[in-house]
């Protein structure tokens, strides 16, 4: 593959309870473990983060899709849901829901769209195989 791009991001503190930056000054914020794992909550996490980056990577390769389908995705939304969830060997692992809006499409061409744009992101590509992502058009 050639590579088109790298993203830095830096992780300083204490792991999900620290915080996160980009060397442009782009992203900068505190990571709290959330409420619901018994941490402090108050900030982003790693889940939120993998979520916004999926949901716009996502929305990016519906969009190329529908370019290519002569499609229209104008109203179009992503949803990600990203889940951590426990392993049986005690570790740790993702799962993601995606929930794709498309108003001006009928559900069969929705869904087409969908699965064309998941073939295309390379979130999607990156955890196909490793992680369960359901993709559903609501």
């Amino acid at each position: 593959m050639k590579t088109l791009y790298t993203a830095t991001a830096v992780a300083l503190g204490d792991g999900r309870n620290g915080y996160v930056q980009s060397p442009d000054g782009f992203l900068d914020a505190a990571v709290r473990v959330p409420r619901e794992l018994g941490g402090p909550g108050g900030a982003t996490n790693p889940e939120q983060l993998f979520a916004a980056g999926y949901a716009a990577c996502f929305h990016s390769a519906l969009k190329l899709a529908a370019s290519q389908l002569h499609a229209d995705a104008s109203g179009s939304e992503v949803v990600a849901d990203v889940m951590l969830k426990s392993l049986p060997n005690g570790g740790y692992g993702l799962a993601a829901n995606l929930e794709i809006t498309l108003p001006e499409l009928d559900r069969a061409a929705a869904e087409k769209l969908a699965a064309k744009a998941h073939e295309l992101c390379p979130y999607s590509n990156a955890t196909r195989g490793n992680m369960e992502v359901n993709v559903t058009v609501a």
